[in-house]
């Protein structure tokens, strides 16, 4: 049976107040995070990440090196993230201690986030 797991994106840049001691070492002050693009062996830190909010809820664009770039929708639901465009499905899996990996069409990007127990409704 599988428990589901809540999954909240915690996304460090300079605007949020934090200093370099307190970050996640997934993520960098100026928004980076270590990604793996199409036939790459191994993950580097190349990719950045913005976040906004939106109607539908928190929004995040990945820009790769070569200035592509993926949206994914945060989810409420204990998936984590979501494909917010395209045909293209994202797949989540957790890689370590706040730490998940999303891959969609051949790219992976780590991303910071706070793993534990679905929270109920009303809570």
């Amino acid at each position: 049976m599988r428990v589901p797991i809540a999954l909240s994106l915690i996304l460090f840049a300079a605007a949020c107040g934090r200093n370099a001691e307190t970050q996640n070492a997934t993520t960098e002050v100026d928004g980076r995070i270590d990604c793996r693009i199409g036939g790459d062996t191994q993950f580097i830190r190349a990719c950045r990440i913005e976040r906004t909010r939106g109607e539908d809820g928190i929004l995040l664009t990945v820009t790769k090196p070569d200035g592509g770039f993926r949206r994914l929708m945060q989810t409420r639901d204990g998936r984590g993230v979501i494909a917010a465009d395209g045909a293209e499905q994202a797949e989540v899996r957790i890689v370590g201690e706040n730490l998940i990996e999303v891959s969609i069409a051949g790219d992976s990007f780590r991303l910071p986030a706070r793993i534990g127990p679905v929270p109920q409704q009303g809570q």
